[in-house]
């Protein structure tokens, strides 16, 4: 990233373009992913069924996809916005969530990532699992690490050819060259629902603005998430005040603070 490429300076552009971004998610995730999207500076859109999904992925600024409540309609969606944005050449974000629970979900995530995504966003089992390793996780919530995916986020980045962000205490981000590390954030996410899934869409909105840099966009997207979370962390007394404080902070950062206050370090 250049001098002028910080994060801030992504977040600055991105609230002065607030990109469209279509974000199929789940049904837990909808409206916190929405208010996330909305308070960080960008224009959501749950648009999910087959008969539009593709339509409205070719004029979208980025698609993100997330696989925590699945149907078989809901596939149908998903491959029909993924053949729009690919055809559009908008970048697409993958979400394999608890990708190894079930053999439908199994299913589901290899036929996605076989459509090749611009960025896999994960916690480390779902990473670990969708590299071909084997991950301690029985559901959704990660039980490995972030520090025992990063090989396996390095060979599924070469293999893909996407960029990997592994979520978790300290996020990691690696194209299979390129790594960063991103630290922030508070133990009081995995407490608040649909934060992670949340995330996924909040990439989408920065790599809208950075088609042809997904591995900046993904870096200044997760920094812009961890500062909030950890201010919001500081002055919260629990879950719920903090959920409020956190949607506050994601739009009260500009891109000076986000600078300042982001520990990133690159590698």
């Amino acid at each position: 990233m250049t001098k002028t490429e910080t994060p801030g300076t992504l977040l600055t552009e991105m609230r002065g373009t607030a990109p469209l971004v279509q974000c199929i998610t789940n049904y837990v995730a909808m409206n916190v992913a929405a208010n996330v999207l909305l308070a960080a500076g960008a224009s959501p859109a749950m648009v999910h069924a087959q008969e539009e999904a593709g339509e409205f992925a070719g004029f979208a600024g980025a698609l993100t996809i997330n696989i925590g409540t699945l149907s078989p309609a809901w596939v149908a969606g998903m491959k029909a916005a993924i053949g729009g944005a690919v055809a559009a050449r908008r970048p697409w974000v993958l979400d394999p969530v608890a990708h190894f629970a079930t053999a439908f979900r199994r299913k589901t995530a290899a036929g996605l990532l076989a459509l090749g995504p611009a960025i896999v966003r994960g916690n480390a089992s779902e990473i670990i699992a969708l590299a071909g390793g084997v991950s301690s996780a029985k559901g959704v919530d990660s039980r490995d690490p972030v520090e025992e995916a990063e090989d396996a986020a390095r060979r599924l980045a070469g293999t893909q050819r996407c960029i990997v962000a592994v979520t978790g205490v300290t996020d990691f981000v690696t194209d299979g060259r390129r790594t960063a590390r991103i630290e922030g954030g508070s133990p009081l996410m995995p407490k608040v629902t649909a934060l992670g899934c949340s995330l996924t869409c909040l990439v989408g909105a920065y790599a809208a603005i950075r088609p042809d840099e997904p591995f900046d966009a993904t870096v200044a997207a997760l920094a812009h998430f961890s500062v909030a979370g950890e201010q919001a962390g500081k002055e919260a007394k629990g879950p719920g005040s903090f959920s409020v404080r956190f949607l506050d902070l994601l739009a009260e950062i500009d891109g000076a603070m986000l600078d300042n206050r982001a520990r990133v370090v690159r590698l």
